[in-house]
């Protein structure tokens, strides 16, 4: 899958005149309420039936390797998605190794 990068043109943004950094720096010091006075409540039972990470998709890369055949018959014991859990147990091993990311599930 590529990626696209999205450019925008620069016309018609105003000139970074001295006045300027001042203007911004006001606007950084101004505490806004982004709450919504007339939007409902979210009780638990709105996310009761939510799901995390229903849209994100990590970056897949496919590789072929050779395993042995006791560990491929243990893993699709389970029934579908032995790579998905193969790829659960590397990430486990990683992380505890002390060289994975932080942020993984």
């Amino acid at each position: 899958m590529k990626s696209k990068i999205a450019g925008y043109p620069l016309v018609g943004i105003p000139p970074l005149t001295s006045e300027r950094p001042g203007e911004m720096e006001v606007l950084v010091e101004v505490e806004v309420d982004l709450t919504d006075p007339d939007a409902p409540e979210w009780s638990d039972a709105h996310w009761k039936n939510a799901v995390r990470g229903k849209f994100y998709r990590s970056i897949k890369t496919q590789v072929t390797t050779k395993l042995d055949a006791d560990v491929i018959a243990w893993l699709r014991a389970a029934g579908r998605g032995y790579q998905t859990r193969m790829n659960a147990i590397l990430r486990k091993a990683m992380l505890v190794a002390g060289r994975g990311s932080q942020d993984a599930t």
